[in-house]
């Protein structure tokens, strides 16, 4: 890398289970201002703007044209969208400063699950020949997931039980979480996961502005460096893989950097719980990690923001002095098949 690029400001909505009254700009538009206040910065200032968000979940295509009234994109703007989670927009910002056509970049997404069968949705995603047509659900194949690590001994009910409750624990100290406190583990969606194993669904979006060199530093009175960020992806067929682990999430944090030295801090996007268990593993994860002080995806799983969140999270504990060294990842696809990992520094005190 010719640059050092940091996240500089971090801002999320509250995360709410419908927002029927809220078009996505009227949702983004105070998540866009809170994040450019926080840095003094005027939308003319940014030099490049990446969002992240998926057409499926409005129903329309190209919506995410709309998404840009909430941004102004008078003057034009240099500007670029990702059809997936604003982690991936982030990366895509990340490699467009270090070429140096831009000092600064503001990186937002949002999702809105709440209009329709988010389920019935997420089989788009998966092969259009032979799995699609089958319409096996997202929490059908997570449940595919859990039973495989069960079986293989890496994990139990009560373990996984273990990790919701205290997801949402912690997620009591974070405002903008949809769930928190004392959740009941609850009845079997599918077999072995119950509704305290699965992620609530919900609105939301999130923003982070990115900065090069000195300008973070002016931004930001601590900034959160990135020291190496990658993403991988895993075969599309699930019959080839095997769901106990996840080698694109350890390749991915093996090319980032992630190994050379332990983090204290871990913000993994993982909406179910047998899937923090594939995650610990594959990162290689000891019990003095703090994993998901936010709460994270079992607390509140917005689509298309939850992984730009965990960036975020993470980023912004090393803005308040929580954290030196952080990993966040962030995932797309079923059963862990896409796996983004990035290693966050803040400078010494």
């Amino acid at each position: 890398m010719t640059r050092d690029i940091a996240v500089v400001a971090f801002a999320q909505t509250d995360v709410l289970r419908t927002t029927d009254e809220l078009s996505e700009v009227e949702m983004l538009m105070p998540v866009l201002h809170s994040v450019l206040d926080r840095t003094g910065l005027k939308t003319a200032d940014i030099g490049f703007t990446c969002s992240g968000s998926s057409d499926y979940l409005a129903g329309r295509a190209f919506s995410f044209t709309l998404a840009l009234d909430g941004v102004g994109a008078w003057p034009p703007i240099s500007e670029s969208h990702v059809e997936t989670d604003g982690a991936w927009a982030l990366y895509e910002a990340w490699t467009k400063l270090l070429t140096g056509d831009a000092d600064t970049a503001l990186v937002y997404s949002y999702g809105k699950s709440s209009p329709g069968s988010l389920r019935d949705v997420l089989t788009r995603q998966l092969d259009p020949y032979y799995v699609a047509p089958l319409w096996p659900d997202s929490v059908a194949l997570a449940a595919l997931q859990a039973q495989a690590l069960i079986d293989a001994g890496a994990t139990d009910e009560s373990a996984l039980a273990a990790i919701g409750a205290r997801s949402r624990r912690d997620a009591t100290a974070n405002p903008h979480a949809q769930l928190s406190g004392p959740v009941r583990q609850g009845d079997y969606l599918v077999r072995p996961l119950r509704t305290g194993d699965c992620p609530p669904i919900g609105d939301g979006a999130a923003a982070v502005i990115l900065a090069a060199g000195q300008r973070a530093r002016e931004l930001c009175e601590r900034p959160a460096w990135i020291r190496g960020i990658d993403h991988r992806i895993e075969a599309h067929a699930l019959g080839v893989r095997d769901l106990t682990d996840s080698p694109s999430t350890r390749l991915a944090a093996e090319k980032a950097g992630a190994f050379e030295r332990p983090v204290d801090t871990a913000e993994l996007h993982a909406p179910f719980s047998a899937q923090e268990v594939v995650l610990r593993r594959a990162l290689e994860l000891g019990d003095d990690v703090r994993v998901n002080p936010s709460g994270g995806a079992l607390a509140a799983n917005p689509m298309m923001a939850a992984g730009l969140v965990r960036i975020g999270e993470a980023a912004a504990r090393i803005h308040r002095g929580a954290s030196d060294r952080a990993l966040a990842h962030a995932t797309s696809g079923p059963c862990l098949q896409q796996n983004l990992v990035a290693v966050l520094e803040g400078e010494p005190r």
